[in-house]
């Protein structure tokens, strides 16, 4: 995190709301967790069994989301299968190049209608500078995640992984994640796992860090479970 970013002079206190903090660099995760750890006690033990989580990240833009999308719903080996196909079929691919190719070509590829409908509608959306999807590290990223989510073929799960691993947003926060949920079950002691909307307030403490906590629990799970969760295994 450089100057801008950083929780301030004492990271026990909450830094304003309105700061956007990035998590650009395995430094930057680190400084975010220990901050977190002295502003929450709670998952000082949560640390010292998942341990310092490793930052993934991947490339923004265009380019990101559209690899996001073609792995919704897929393995990993076909969603690889299908980007690498599609990513060497246009030099250079980004947005204007889906915008202009033919739908036909696309499904050629190995793209879904649906994926195809999503992909185009993004295409034209960044043309017409209607989206701008880097712009959205420096929005609040509740409000950056309902822009996503308003995109046909968008939801919760694409949002925050674009978020969180393309953006390196350090409030995303993955509510929906079934992996987060049940760590925070396990590592706060709740007698059930949380609800996606139960686990808004449960991170209020955590802003505007919500993203290196979900970095956290991940690590936690699969520390107690022994298995990746949903997200951290898909970047």
């Amino acid at each position: 995190m450089d100057g801008r970013d950083k929780p301030g002079p004492d990271a026990g206190e909450s830094p304003p709301n309105t700061m956007t903090i990035h998590l650009e660099t395995q430094s930057d995760l680190e400084e975010a967790v220990h901050a977190l750890i002295k502003r929450d006690p709670r998952l000082k033990p949560v640390f010292e069994i998942a341990g310092m989580p490793a930052l993934r990240r991947r490339e923004p833009g265009f380019a990101g989301l559209a690899h996001i999308v073609c792995g919704q719903q897929l393995s990993t080996a076909s969603a690889a299968a299908i980007w690498g196909r599609l990513s060497a079929a246009f030099d250079p691919f980004d947005h204007d190049a889906v915008r202009r190719a033919r739908t036909e070509r696309l499904g050629r590829l190995g793209l879904s209608a649906a994926k195809i409908k999503t992909l185009k509608h993004l295409a034209r959306e960044i043309t017409a500078q209607r989206l701008n999807l880097e712009v959205l590290a420096e929005e609040d990223a509740d409000a950056a995640h309902h822009t996503l989510i308003s995109l046909p073929g968008i939801g919760p799960w694409t949002a925050d992984v674009y978020l969180l691993f393309c953006l390196g947003h350090g409030d995303a926060w993955p509510a929906g994640d079934l992996a987060v949920q049940e760590g925070i079950r396990i590592g706060l002691g709740l007698k059930a796992r949380p609800t996606e909307k139960q686990m808004a307030p449960l991170a209020e403490p955590w802003r505007p860090l919500r993203g290196a906590a979900a970095h956290l629990w991940w690590s936690y799970y699969r520390a107690v479970k022994k298995r990746e969760g949903v997200l951290a295994a898909s970047s």
